[in-house]
């Protein structure tokens, strides 16, 4: 290779010398990463700096013409080729007639691997802008990166401009170096050994095409190297690396190449340069529209395949290609929808014993017991119940609430209890049944050797920019910026204090919804007492019902507020905290957004399931909230309903809500942004106008994916004691959302910038975290909220009844209260001299015993009895989750013999390459220098194969 590249260069903008040039050596992992880190940061310099020498035969190119001083940006400004590139000249350009929906320069030859656009408007910031554009677009030129600019009278609406990059053979190659790419070498030759699935037939249906499935062929891979580049199968550079490689590396280059200096900082970075307004848009193409193939027969057609394969919801019943989608999108959107379609899948187990089990209670619905005798005229009919609010509510008969102790007992049976273990067990077999496909994915999508740690050596630019005092890296030796500790103390104490604020805002606003309830509770009593039109729905819609649902829909639009203004709070505080990479800032984002939605979505449902009805009190001495309001009772029927709705509108309405902030707003604001250019023709609306138009994901995009799933997770393993279909509601949501997602990712979104990832990150110990928390819930649920364990202890020990056990449970869980015993505060308005008693939820001792209104035994027995089901449930769960866990092995054994194969081929490859470079020296003379090369090769090769 040439010596020149090795030299130190330096560059006009900067006064200070350039790092080495590209390393032209594979070093080896750990090596690698340091290498890595040293080209990516260097004092003050970046990555982009490393200017490549004039005899590496890299193709620079600039703008053809610049009339009168000013930025050339019509269509006479093409690129020519300096250095010996084959690219057309401009006036042959001139002559070649090109659809513009094409993804290529005009010359038909080089892929445009990404776009920028911008608007000249002639504000007081036009120069500052202009003088911006010319640095930060001549750096690109001089890393070796191809222009070409598209003049906005070219362009449909005759104000933006658009530069098309091009990133040539050599950059390429550099920068997959840099960033350890790894490449084809041989194909792969392991012999795929599978069990035959008997149910192969039935499942033909939902199979997609293999070319679909498997676009590319399996080979054995390894980093790239510059000095081996004859060791790789490039059959053809143009499509060596795909184009998700290509505009990864170019937006790495985008992201840390300079603009210049202001305010004596030196400023790089096309982010920064979108958000002052310089540039609109930075973005790579989609290589085809998505409802037709495109004209160029170079082109592959992948996002028409997406979409006619996995995008439109008639498929909904097929697989998804996933390799396809990483191959187009990258791996970390690939495997976030590998994550969603197996929770999909395994949703599917959950939904079908959560329908069971509701069913089982539909069809044991006629033989409760409890309800028979609340719906009893001469039981339910003769009992009259104490006033649920002070003053303004009447005494009234238990029978009213028939049909709600009815449906109650759909949600509050036996099945209710089996179906909280068997989640408790469903979610440990989930997550451990990801793992090994998650290893799976690792090996088939070669992530075996990536390591986050590769990541975290490659700092943020806006950590790089704002950070100005440097240290030495005790791994690198090299010099790189850092943030002091103090200042990390005082943003860590006003970031914390922000979301501690944000969090308490959330807690006032439940309390605020918890009052609500309290003071509309007497106002709806009092409207369907007096109210004849609503006599006839009065046993359905309770005044508790009546209020418990306008409450929850109060409590979702609240939480909706919320969620919009906290979103902006977390990212504003996130980006002051100033984190040293990309992986520490999404993970801290990540856990400021899921505390936060967590006590948002949460909270009400912790409050219904725990809080309400638990500290009433009793007549005469009830338990008031800032003593004005009197706390909330349970339905006699439980409150174990009252969750089920509180849980079914925050989920179901969070669902609806979030498909339509997903699809519906995408699709209005870009049909509303194309509404003029819908009808021109392809030769009049280009490929890079029709992607600029679409909506862009954005960084975070995916984020917001997790996000929502991990809150639905979080309904359905939390609450699912309450509501044996959540599972299922979840199940057809999901089902919808990867359609949704799907097509909307591949027809209203610019294409994301690819990126690796080779696993779900953070999310994993949060879904570890809930999976445990889960049980806990579920345990309290049936213990406290539900009547399992009151009915239970009256069975066995309660009950005189020996042919009907649970018969007189109702008249046993309703204690006494003598009404000349209420206070002036707590007393009816209406008359009430033909009543001496009331009845009230609770186990207390009546009025003319010694120990007047206090708890019984049968109190503490049942308060026994729930802590000891607790207990007792907790241990069984956690025994069997850990048992199945260690039962469950994280990494195929196939797959651990497939990794252990192909390391050991890989090397055998790369040892018999270096040994053959080696030969061809000794044969060449250089004896003496390469005998010793030799044999430290062999020896290496016999370590590895001891090994």
């Amino acid at each position: 290779m040439h010596e020149a590249a090795t030299q130190p260069l330096t560059h006009p903008l900067f006064s200070h010398q350039l790092p080495e040039g590209i390393p032209r050596r594979q070093r080896g992992g750990k090596e690698k990463a340091l290498t890595m880190n040293r080209l990516g940061k260097k004092g003050n310099e970046t990555l982009i700096e490393m200017a490549l020498s004039a005899d590496d035969d890299i193709t620079v190119l600039t703008t053809a013409a610049e009339s009168e001083g000013e930025e050339c940006n019509g269509p006479l400004c093409e690129t020519v080729s300096t250095a010996g590139s084959e690219a057309p000249s401009s006036s042959e350009i001139d002559k070649r007639h090109q659809s513009k929906d094409s993804i290529f320069f005009r010359d038909g030859v080089r892929r445009i691997d990404f776009v920028l656009s911008y608007v000249d408007d002639l504000n007081k910031e036009w120069e500052k802008k202009l003088e911006r554009r010319k640095e930060f677009e001549s750096n690109l030129e001089k890393a070796g990166l191809e222009l070409e600019r598209e003049d906005k009278k070219e362009s449909e609406d005759g104000k933006i401009y658009f530069v098309k990059i091009h990133a040539p053979w050599e950059v390429l190659i550099t920068y997959a170096e840099v960033l350890n790419i790894k490449v084809p070498i041989k194909e792969n030759d392991i012999p795929s050994v599978g069990m035959e699935n008997p149910l192969d037939c039935m499942l033909r249906p939902l199979r997609l095409p293999e070319k679909v499935m498997h676009p590319e062929p399996d080979y054995f891979t390894a980093p790239f190297s510059k000095d081996k580049q004859e060791l790789y199968l490039i059959n053809d550079e143009s499509t060596f690396f795909s184009p998700s490689m290509r505009n990864r590396i170019v937006n790495y280059i985008l992201t840390r190449c300079p603009y210049g200096t202001e305010e004596g900082k030196k400023k790089f970075g096309i982010k920064r340069l979108i958000n002052n307004g310089t540039y609109s848009a930075a973005y790579p193409l989609h290589d085809c529209q998505y409802w037709k193939k495109a004209n160029d027969p170079n082109c592959d057609n992948e996002r028409y395949t997406l979409y006619m394969e996995w995008a439109r919801f008639l498929r909904f019943y097929k697989e998804q290609p996933l390799d396809l989608i990483r191959k187009y999108y990258g791996e970390k959107i690939g495997i976030y929808f590998a994550w969603l379609g197996f929770y999909t899948e395994m949703l599917f187990l959950a939904a079908v014993v959560g329908l069971i089990c509701f069913l089982y209670g539909l069809f044991t619905m006629d033989e409760n017991m409890s309800s028979k005798e609340i719906c009893d005229p001469a039981i339910g009919g003769e009992i009259i119940m104490c006033p649920l609010c002070d003053r303004e509510c009447e005494y009234w008969r238990l029978n009213t609430t028939c049909e709600s102790s009815e449906y109650s007992h759909l949600f509050d049976n036996v099945a209710t209890l089996f179906f909280a273990i068997f989640m408790g067990i469903w979610v440990t077999l989930f997550l451990e049944f990801w793992k090994r496909r998650q290893a799976r994915l690792k090996y088939e999508w070669d992530l075996v050797d990536f390591e986050e740690e590769q990541q975290q050596l490659q700092l943020r630019p806006e950590y790089e920019a704002k950070c100005t005092q440097k240290k030495k890296n005790p791994v690198t030796q090299e010099m790189e910026p850092y943030l002091p500790v103090t200042s990390q103390a005082v943003r860590f104490c006003i970031s914390g204090t922000t979301v501690l604020f944000w969090v308490s805002l959330i807690i006032a606003s439940m309390i605020a919804v918890i009052v609500y309830r309290l003071a509309v509770y007497a106002a709806f009593a009092s409207l369907m007492e007096n109210t004849q039109t609503l006599q006839p729905i009065s046993g359905l819609l309770t005044p508790q019902l009546a209020t418990s649902v306008t409450a929850s829909c109060l409590n979702f639009v609240i939480i909706m507020i919320l969620n919009f203004l906290y979103e902006k709070i977390a990212i504003w505080i996130t980006d002051m905290e100033i984190p040293r990479t990309h992986m520490e800032y999404e993970n801290r984002l990540t856990m400021k957004m899921f505390l936060f939605q967590f006590v948002n979505y949460y909270s009400s449902c912790f409050y219904v399931a725990f809080f309400k009805g638990k500290f009433v009190g009793y007549p005469g001495a009830y338990t008031y909230m800032f003593n004005r309001w009197r706390n909330e009772e349970c339905d006699p029927a439980g409150c174990l309903i009252e969750l089920t709705t509180q849980l079914t509108i925050v989920m179901a309405g969070k669902q609806i809500w979030g498909n339509i902030q997903e699809a519906i707003v995408p699709w209005i604001c870009n049909w509303w942004g194309r509404r003029k250019a819908r009808n021109n023709p392809e030769n009049l609306y280009s490929r890079w106008e029709q992607d600029h138009d679409l909506q862009t994901f954005g960084a975070l995009g995916l984020f917001y994916e997790y996000l929502e799933m991990v809150i639905q997770f979080g309904f359905i393993t939390l609450f699912v004691a309450s509501f044996p279909l959540a599972p299922l509601l979840a199940l057809m949501n999901n089902i919808l959302e990867i359609r949704v997602d799907s097509w909307k990712l591949t027809t209203q979104y610019r294409r994301p910038v690819a990126a690796k990832a080779h696993s779900i990150g953070v999310w994993q110990e949060i879904l570890n975290g809930m999976a445990i928390l889960s049980v806990v819930t579920n345990a309290f649920i049936v213990a406290f909220t539900s009547d399992m364990i009151p009915r239970l202890v009256y069975y066995y020990a309660y009950s005189e009844n020996e042919d009907s056990p649970m018969s007189g449970y109702i008249n046993n869980s309703l204690s006494v209260f003598q009404i000349s015993d209420f206070p002036d505060r707590n007393k009816p308005k209406v008359n009430t001299e033909n009543l001496v008693i009331c009845r009230y939820r609770d186990y207390r001792y009546p009025p003319d015993h010694e120990r007047k209104y206090l708890h019984t035994m049968q109190f503490w027995h049942i308060l026994a009895a729930k802590l000891a089901f607790i207990i007792i449930m907790e241990h069984v769960v956690f025994i069997v989750k850990f048992f199945v866990a260690w039962m469950i092995p994280d990494v195929p054994a196939d797959v651990k013999a497939k990794i252990k194969r192909e390391k050991y081929l890989t090397q055998k490859i790369l040892h018999e390459y270096e040994l053959e470079k080696l030969k061809e020296r000794l044969c060449q003379g250089d004896k003496r220098a390469t005998e010793k090369e030799f044999i430290a090769t062999e020896g290496r090769m016999e370590l590895s194969r001891a090994m």
